[in-house]
């Protein structure tokens, strides 16, 4: 993911970044909106924000002005953004706890931030229906209904006992409903196939899973790899390891796009 923001966002949504999140955004809103499938991550250090910018040129980005720098300094950020042609596409919104109708009338109507000034409070729930309502109103899932992430070398890989004997594989990509992955040994599945007794093992977390074998292609390397969709029974414990292991996935790319831009 050299340039994320080169695709069209409309079809392929838009990466949703919390800048210097509360501890109550980052521990709790982030895991709701996973189960929504929004692509989300964080980013603590408010230093790199416009690197962030140019990274993810059509991003959400939501900033903690309660954190980091001053008001006036996240002013003058916001500010900035809007005047730099190269993030016209980005979208920024201002999450706070400070209930001071001027901030938000000076963040609203003064700089027009698209995302809006969401006044966070004790209750959750609240914020976290507010937020989703802007996400949806930014249209941030695009075309795309499920948030899938390629899986890192050594992250992700499956078991499956098919009488008696055990298949190893590797997870190629992973979303909630279903994944990409390639076996050690082709065990020549076609369309169709349930296979059970699969057992993930995502960065440690071992799921246990059903899936049903949509169709098979051959990999740049030309090996084959098959597209499995999970059972719709699946245990919602086990979708919840899945979705903590994109969470993670979503994180870890982010991290690695801004590393790799120093």
């Amino acid at each position: 993911m050299a340039n994320p923001g080169v695709s069209d966002p409309s079809v392929k949504g838009r990466q949703v970044v919390f800048v210097r999140p509360h501890s109550v955004v980052q521990n709790e809103l982030l895991a709701e909106l996973i189960r929504n499938e929004y692509a989300v991550a964080v980013l603590n250090d408010h230093t790199r924000v416009l690197d962030l910018f140019r990274l993810y040129p059509d991003c959400i980005a939501f900033l903690n002005i309660d954190e980091g720098y001053t008001e006036p300094e996240w002013e003058g950020l916001v500010r900035k953004a809007g005047e730099e042609q190269a993030f016209c596409d980005v979208r920024l919104g201002v999450l706070s706890y400070n209930t001071d109708p001027e901030l938000s009338h000076k963040y609203l109507l003064e700089l027009m931030v698209p995302c809006g000034f969401i006044k966070l409070s004790l209750d959750l729930a609240e914020s976290t229906k507010t937020v989703l309502k802007v996400l949806e109103a930014n249209e941030a899932k695009g075309r795309r209904q499920f948030i899938r992430v390629p899986c890192a070398k050594g992250s992700a890989s499956l078991n499956v006992a098919l009488g008696t004997k055990t298949l190893h594989g590797t997870v190629v990509d992973i979303s909630s409903v279903g994944m990409a992955c390639r076996f050690d040994d082709d065990p020549a599945f076609v369309a169709r196939t349930l296979v059970k007794n699969i057992q993930l093992k995502l960065k440690g977390v071992l799921c246990q899973v059903s899936a049903v074998v949509m169709g098979s292609r051959t990999d740049e390397e030309g090996r084959t790899l098959y597209v499995m969709l999970f059972d719709p029974k699946t245990l919602d414990t086990t979708r919840e390891k899945i979705r903590g292991y994109l969470k993670k996935a979503l994180q870890s790319q982010l991290e690695a796009d801004l590393n790799g831009s120093d």
